[in-house]
């Protein structure tokens, strides 16, 4: 009966390892193969009680484990899609806007993220074309003070999107695609102004 033995010990040292582990991923296949043991020991060697525990925590563990895989799964997705609000549609409120109108200003206090379905608009000092497909005002959510960092005018009569910036939190924390689509669009910003400033600095110096 020693193997029988050797099954509870393999079953300890797997729920020993787990305590050790950096990752959940890990952590929980580790406790699955824990569970197997113990469940395996418990059978064999008529350890009910030990038994009965185990085939308990062993649906836990699976049901942990595939949220983890799904997850990681939604997160090498977000990564790698191209960046895109369709998806997001659904939860915005319309806005109109006439040839002419200043949505915001350089300063303004900033409380919304703004996607254009139709028209034609202008970040001046940026001097920068905003169309169909493009998103306005994400730069407002993470500056400090939480101001507008360009002045929007309406050059064609449009329709946009709006989400306030406490929805745009609350999906960040809540989609990872809409979390790296935010980060990316964040990055492609900061970009454009670097190379902007570049520019006009090469322009002076010449």
């Amino acid at each position: 009966m020693q193997w029988i033995e050797w099954l509870g010990y393999l079953g300890a040292l797997l729920t020993l390892a787990t305590f050790s582990m950096t990752t959940m991923l890990h952590l929980r296949m580790a406790g699955i193969a824990a569970n197997f043991a113990f469940i395996s020991y418990g059978v064999l060697g008529h350890v009910y009680p030990v038994m009965l525990l185990h085939i308990a925590l062993l649906p836990l563990n699976l049901w942990r484990l595939n949220q983890l895989l799904q997850l990681t799964r939604l997160i090498e997705s977000a990564s790698t899609a191209s960046p895109s609000l369709d998806w997001l549609k659904p939860f915005f409120r319309r806005k109109s806007a006439k040839a002419g109108d200043v949505l915001f200003r350089l300063g303004d206090p900033a409380v919304e993220l703004l996607f254009v379905l139709s028209g034609q608009f202008r970040a001046i000092e940026a001097d920068v074309v905003l169309l169909q497909g493009d998103v306005i005002g994400e730069l407002g959510l993470i500056t400090k003070g939480k101001m507008r960092t360009q002045t929007v005018v309406c050059e064609k009569d449009g329709l946009l999107l709006l989400l306030t910036y406490d929805e745009v939190r609350q999906m960040y924390f809540q989609n990872p695609k809409f979390g790296f689509f935010l980060l990316e669009l964040v990055a492609e910003r900061l970009i454009r102004d670097r190379d902007r400033m570049a520019e006009d600095l090469r322009k002076q110096t010449q």
